[in-house]
């Protein structure tokens, strides 16, 4: 009997930069003009509130300036595709855009969403496209604390769906990485897990990522022009 095909797919910062969304390292480890240190981990938070808050709200605000692109769709061809004909698929990305979910796709966020709000108190969490103010925090609707925190996963803070990726990676049978630098763990060993299992592993980023193996298929260039084209070749 033939395997079932089990595709995990990890996306990265280069398959939004396709629709005009900075990528996370940017020139000198910038991201978008501030240090990684200064607005993605909990020190800074606690720090300087307002700047953190300022910087999450801009970038909230700047989901509604852009669109899916053809990567994007073209994963949701390939996911409709492979479970009509009953096999798996598992996206999971390391983006906090919501461009998977517009595009159609239902991805495991493993550093959260800028769509999100949480709260450090109580726990309660939702989506929050209305408070966009980069000058006013957001008070819990739950248990009234003063401020609301973006909900994404910062730098010393364990990722989402570590269990959920996990079970996907024990059973993948192919892997596809796309637009990842291969740098930031655990996302990074992913590609090495799949690879261990035995899984075929395809590769896609402008430049080879620091985790790339010659084992790996290779697809160099920008995600909106290779991976319609790995997609088409996959299903036909």
């Amino acid at each position: 009997m033939t395997e079932r095909t089990s595709l995990v797919v990890l996306t990265g910062s280069g398959i939004s930069a396709d629709s005009g969304l900075a990528t996370f390292r940017g020139a000198g480890g910038l991201w978008e003009g501030q240090r990684i240190e200064d607005v993605a981990t909990p020190r800074a938070w606690r720090r300087d509130p307002a700047l953190v808050w300022r910087f999450y709200q801009l970038r909230r605000a700047q989901l509604g300036q852009v669109e899916p692109n053809a990567a994007h769709q073209a994963l949701v061809e390939l996911e409709r595709r492979l479970l009509a004909r009953g096999d798996r698929f598992t996206l999971v990305t390391q983006n906090v855009d919501d461009l998977h979910e517009r595009a159609g796709s239902t991805p495991l966020h493993m550093h959260g969403t800028l769509a999100h709000l949480r709260c450090e108190r109580c726990g309660w969490r939702a989506e929050d496209r209305a408070h966009l103010d980069p000058e006013r925090f957001v008070p819990c609707p739950d248990c009234r604390f003063e401020r609301l925190r973006p909900d994404i996963v910062w730098f010393e803070e364990m990722p989402y769906f570590l269990d959920e990726i996990d079970t996907a990676l024990s059973r993948c049978t192919h892997f596809l990485s796309i637009g990842t630098s291969g740098q930031v763990y655990p996302a990074a060993g992913f590609l090495a897990a799949a690879r261990a299992r035995g899984a075929t592993t395809i590769v896609n980023s402008l430049d080879a990522p620091e985790n790339l193996d010659p084992r790996d298929e290779f697809h160099a260039g920008r995600a909106i022009d290779v991976v319609p084209r790995l997609v088409e070749r996959w299903l036909w």
